[in-house]
């Protein structure tokens, strides 16, 4: 035997730190070659021509040698002449029947180059998912597959698939010791093969079997193995080259839906309820891009375990979730967006990861990805683990994730989740369950100095990108750039004016008059940063109604107060978000496992709501006077704030021309009010555009006689012309000057 007893041994219990120095070909002195397989299950093994083998699988060409097993372990060697050793093929004879032949796997030398350890090791890799993970590539003429897995504190790491029966004794992996990387080539593993990763711990004890972190596919939940993914080929379409408009911060409109895939429609089947990309391509887009929406916002579609999560609580940060179907398919529904004219966003969740066994948690037997101290490791809210960002690879493989989405999907921006819950050590923690910064303070320095990092490098990757980030706090410089000591977002969610309006608009109208302020207040701080305003998923889930379902009043008045309420938010500075189901005022809360209620569109308030949200997306998008100054308090003025005996809003929305605005009245009462003055800049006949009483979107049809009025000479308000106007009953008007 020319093997010590211990490396035998360690072989055989899975425990060897250096496979490759034992088995494979190894040069002899005498200038022939010492070959070593270990294979359990094998009865025996010969080492053939590869030049000369057969064309079946039992490879009946000439045979170098006869492996002889070694002291009746699973260790076969021999020797094979030394011009032979990159030539050969294992013949194998299974205790089981059967004779199959192999390429040997540790005849491969490293696949990774020294400017990607380096990268890695530095954490400033731009391209992560193409050096780790799973990866079909031909070497020397043979086609297989390398796996490549950052794992510096395990002392072994082996690939387990349905190749090899999970077998961790079968392809222990390569250490590139500089950087804690295991590598390993996988001849004859082809796409569409399971795998995962089996290591052992630094104090010995064998880990449950990982999902690879950076695996491009996996399995459908409850399965929890990663998938050799296919290349995908070609290069994703951009937004920019199909005419997309550059929707960030130069005053474009940007009206959003929000979806979840999983529930927007389903399937009968409770096997599989899911549609598919393709089946949402088909009816989801046109849907969308009917409607007059922009861009479309998919919540989390990364690979994860819980349904109820809604994507949240990811696994597979670099994995679409296979419930739609494979990375091409997603792709392709983004690449059809984009041939409609629509954007798309992905949320994406770089705050908190599960702690399922197959996942990063101790993912080599050490906190690798988290932090050991749960002060800082540890999500109360959400029973989920927090990344290390003060962890350079850690950065690395987060920010590569985000690179990952927009390069090779072609995704329009991403929405960064729980970003409140980043800045902060002490987020939703009680006094003694946090520990502050390196200067006694409660700020998150690690996760700022991320945040600004990912959003510097994106801006350089992907200057076209839209970055948002839901950040419910005050933290100042959310939305300014990074070289001017921001956090480098485009956008931030108006958590305050979501909050302050709905509880507004839930109040019974006859009280409203006391809380006025709540509606106003917004324009206190709405230039502050640049925001957009978010009627999302979280306000129609655990208990807080649907929209509609927090409206007060009867049926009629619930639709009326709804209706008022998405015209004001149209006519209010910011970027536009609806959850899906909020543009036919469904009825019920969003449940993840149903689709969403439909039928209702066959009532009619439901489908005049539904064409209200068109109207109003059209409205916002074809006039400047609505969204151009968007980020400028020019282009926003009050005309009467103060009307609260009547809770009556006017404002005035000013475009870049001189004389381009747009008047928005509200009536947030049930009361019609007949000759309500209001002043306006201009002289001339203001027209109105949209009324949201109008019973084409199932109201009253109140409003000002011959759809307008001509200003007078009357000042009010401060303005040296007025306008005389019949305000329907819980409603929005727009007006506007004729040319």
């Amino acid at each position: 035997m020319s093997v010590s007893a211990e490396d035998l041994r360690a072989l055989g219990e899975a425990r060897h730190p250096d496979p490759f120095a034992v088995l494979g070909p190894h040069r002899r002195a005498d200038g022939n070659t010492a070959l070593r397989v270990f294979m359990p299950g094998a009865a025996a093994i010969a080492a053939v021509s590869a030049v000369d083998a057969g064309g079946d699988e039992t490879g009946t060409g000439r045979q170098f040698a006869e492996l002889q097993r070694a002291d009746d372990s699973d260790l076969f060697e021999g020797v094979i002449p030394g011009e032979c050793a990159e030539a050969y093929l294992l013949q194998v004879r299974w205790q089981a029947g059967g004779v199959t032949l192999l390429e040997d796997p540790y005849r491969f030398p490293p696949l990774l180059g020294e400017t990607d350890l380096w990268l890695l090791a530095e954490g400033t890799h731009r391209r992560p998912w193409q050096a780790l993970g799973a990866h079909p590539v031909v070497v020397q003429g043979v086609a297989g597959t390398r796996f490549a897995v950052w794992a510096p504190n395990a002392t072994r790491v082996s690939v387990v698939g349905d190749f090899n029966h999970w077998d961790g004794r079968r392809f222990p992996m390569r250490l590139r010791r500089d950087c804690g990387v295991w590598e390993i080539f996988l001849p004859e593993v082809a796409a569409g093969e399971r795998y995962k990763f089996e290591l052992r711990s630094g104090d010995g004890s064998v880990l449950p079997q990982k999902a690879d972190p950076y695996a491009q596919q996996a399995e459908l939940r409850p399965a929890t193995a990663s998938i050799v993914a296919a290349p995908l080929e070609g290069r994703p379409g951009r937004g920019a080259i199909t005419g997309l408009p550059r929707a960030t911060v130069h005053g474009t409109p940007l009206s959003i839906y929000e979806v979840h895939a999983g529930s927007w429609r389903r399937h009968d089947d409770a096997a599989q309820p899911f549609l598919s990309w393709d089946e949402l391509a088909d009816s989801l887009l046109p849907y969308v891009a009917d409607l007059g929406f922009t861009h479309l916002e998919l919540l989390p579609v990364t690979e994860h375990p819980f349904d109820g999560s809604w994507g949240y609580q990811p696994i597979g940060l670099y994995a679409p979730t296979a419930r739609h179907g494979d990375p091409a398919a997603l792709r392709r529904f983004v690449a059809r967006a984009h041939a409609m004219g629509l954007g798309v966003l992905l949320d994406w969740v770089p705050a908190h990861f599960p702690a399922d066994a197959h996942g990063l948690a101790r993912f080599d037997g050490s906190a690798l990805y988290e932090h050991e101290d749960p002060r800082e490791g540890y999500h109360p809210d959400w029973n989920t683990l927090i990344y290390n960002l003060g962890r350079r690879e850690v950065r690395n493989f987060l920010i590569g994730s985000a690179l990952h989405w927009l390069g090779s999907f072609g995704f329009d921006g991403l929405r960064i989740d729980a970003v409140a819950s980043m800045l902060y050590r002490d987020y939703s923690r009680k006094p003694g369950q946090w520990s502050p910064n390196v200067h006694g303070g409660r700020e998150n320095l690690e996760a700022i100095a991320f945040l600004r990092e990912l959003n510097a490098v994106i801006a350089v990757e992907h200057p076209h990108a839209l970055l948002i980030a839901e950040e419910s706090t005050a933290f100042p410089g959310v939305t300014r750039s990074v070289a001017e000591g921001g956090l480098g977002f485009h956008l931030k969610w108006n958590m305050g004016w979501m909050n302050d309006t709905l509880r507004y608009m839930a109040r019974d109208p006859v009280h409203r008059s006391h809380h006025h302020d709540e509606l106003t207040f917004g324009l206190m701080y709405a230039w502050s940063e640049r925001f957009v305003l978010p009627l999302s998923h979280d306000e129609v889930v655990h208990g807080k109604r649907s929209l509609i379902g927090r409206m007060p009043g009867d049926d009629w008045q619930r639709h009326a107060n709804l209706r008022a309420y998405y015209a004001f938010m149209s006519g209010h500075p910011g970027r536009k978000l609806l959850f899906m189901g909020g543009e036919f005022a469904q009825w019920r809360e969003w449940d993840h496992d149903h689709a969403l209620d439909w039928a209702l569109l066959a009532e009619p308030r439901h489908a005049g709501m539904q064409r209200l949200v068109r109207d109003l997306n059209a409205l916002y998008r074809s006039r400047a006077s609505l969204h151009a100054r968007d980020d400028d308090p020019g282009g926003f003025e009050w005309v009467d704030p103060e009307a609260r005996g009547h809770s009556v809003f006017a404002f005035l929305r000013h475009g870049l021309a001189h004389d381009e605005s747009m008047l928005v009245v509200c009536n947030l009462t049930p009361t019609v009010h007949q000759g309500w003055r209001i002043g306006v800049p201009h002289p001339g006949r203001w027209r109105e555009v949209l009324n949201t009483d109008s019973i084409h979107y199932g109201g009253s049809d109140q409003g000002t006689p011959l759809g307008g009025a001509e200003a007078e000479a009357w000042p009010a308000q401060g303005r040296p012309w007025s306008l005389a106007l019949t305000l329907p009953p819980l409603a929005t008007v727009f007006l506007e000057r004729q040319p």
